[in-house]
């Protein structure tokens, strides 16, 4: 089954409230105050914003109103991009690694299927940016055929994670 993990799932939506903050206010965020909006377990939350920081999705401050604030414009960080920091590469099948070894390579027929299935999720996770999510969560989920999301509806049924329906509430 393919699915995200908590991990990324809860980075997802903790950039998306950091996201949400910065527009508002401009200030930056503890993660105590990211964990309790969003009810994420706060040491779960601590590991995640570090591996972000590292990673370049957040950055710092000290002092009496530190915390978290995003590195980058909410339009420039793709899903994609913050799933492969956290869990790694996104494989469907593993005949699509370089190391891998199937016994059936000869004589599969669902491979390029599969490839193009994979494809096409890697470029729907590339183009839905953090602040998508976050429009999407303040407009509710408007079906539009100009939304990245759209691609998914024609393969599938909707998938909804906590992060792209707003889970977590953003103090003002």
């Amino acid at each position: 089954m393919l699915r995200l993990t908590k991990k990324a799932d809860y980075s997802l939506i903790a950039l998306k409230h950091f996201a949400a903050r910065q527009r508002e206010t401009g200030e930056a965020v503890s993660a105590k105050e990211v964990a309790d909006d969003c009810g994420i377990p706060l040491p779960v939350l601590s590991k995640l914003l570090q591996k972000l920081g590292k990673t370049g999705f957040l950055v710092s401050e000290y002092g009496t109103n530190g915390g978290y604030r995003l590195a980058r414009d909410p339009r420039l960080i793709s899903a994609l991009e913050v799933i492969r920091a956290i869990d790694g590469p996104i494989v469907l099948a593993n005949c699509f690694t370089a190391d891998s070894y199937c016994g059936h390579v000869d004589r599969c027929t669902v491979r390029r299927p599969l490839r193009r299935i994979h494809e096409a999720i890697l470029r729907l996770l590339e183009d839905l940016s953090i602040e998508d999510m976050l429009q999407d969560s303040e407009e509710g989920m408007k079906e539009s055929t100009a939304h990245p999301l759209v691609a998914l509806q024609t393969m599938a049924r909707p998938i909804e994670t906590p992060a792209m329906t707003g889970s977590c509430s953003v103090r003002k």
